[in-house]
């Protein structure tokens, strides 16, 4: 049995992936214009952030080149940054499950948002909803600013100082909150939080977003998730929920 989202679920996971995308997707003006101004052309400065599609690590790249550094130096860095995406494709890929052209899509979009999103829904057919609207529309968006701020360069002065950076942040603590509630989160959120905030004086960008995901892992490994969790058991949501009478109505009728 395929248990189907709710309608409230639903319309909830799309105006979350809205919000993301459109908070991510400005922040895309500040790549354009940093782009630009290190040196990058406006058909480079596309191509990377239409192929690579990483903002982490789009940034790394420039501020690498910005500052002078090899090209092989902003490879590298912008590709250590990268692997993050490796664990996100991970985490998703049990609740997507798709193949074909599907899942090459399905890589290329899966990035902080789109997994964030997903992961914050309650079972996999809204998880499913969120990540593709959350992934697409922070493609469209984020490649659509990057082009005006690579267009605009010059004319929008420094958008760092617009705070578009705080506002992809709000974004992304919004979601997170809800999920605070236990406490065994709270720890785990508090680590990553110290983990990070010692970190970031000393590495490149990015680097501590991984320690961050390094210290989820080493409390996952050493106190496992309890059996409530329906994200951390190997039984999926849709399978388990649809022997709950609570959601009888959300069957699809056998045939």
């Amino acid at each position: 049995m395929k248990v189907l989202p709710t309608e409230p679920a639903a319309r909830a996971a799309v105006r979350q992936g809205v919000s993301v995308s459109v908070a991510t997707g400005l922040y895309g003006i500040s790549f354009g214009a940093l782009s630009v101004a290190a040196g990058v052309g406006l058909g480079p400065t596309m191509a990377l952030s239409l192929l690579m599609f990483s903002g982490g690590s789009q940034f790394a790249l420039i501020g690498v080149i910005g500052a002078a550094g090899t090209p092989v130096a902003a490879v590298a860095t912008a590709t250590l940054l990268g692997l993050r995406n490796t664990l996100y494709g991970a985490v998703v890929s049990p609740l997507l499950q798709v193949r074909g052209w599907r899942r090459v899509a399905a890589a290329q979009v899966t990035i902080d948002e789109s997994t964030a999103v997903a992961v914050a829904q309650p079972d996999h057919a809204t998880s499913r909803i969120g990540f593709w609207v959350t992934g697409i529309g922070v493609y469209v968006l984020w490649n659509a600013f990057v082009l005006l701020g690579a267009l605009a360069g010059d004319a929008l002065g420094d958008p760092r100082a617009w705070g578009l950076d705080a506002a992809a942040a709000a974004a992304f603590l919004a979601l997170v909150w809800p999920r605070l509630a236990p406490r065994r989160a709270q720890v785990v959120a508090a680590l990553a939080v110290v983990a990070t905030a010692v970190l970031i004086p000393f590495v490149p960008p990015g680097i501590p977003v991984l320690a961050a995901a390094a210290v989820a892992i080493v409390v996952g490994l050493v106190a496992p998730t309890t059996p409530g969790d329906p994200f951390a058991e190997d039984v999926p949501i849709d399978e388990a929920s649809a022997d709950s009478p609570e959601n009888e109505s959300d069957r699809e009728p056998a045939r």
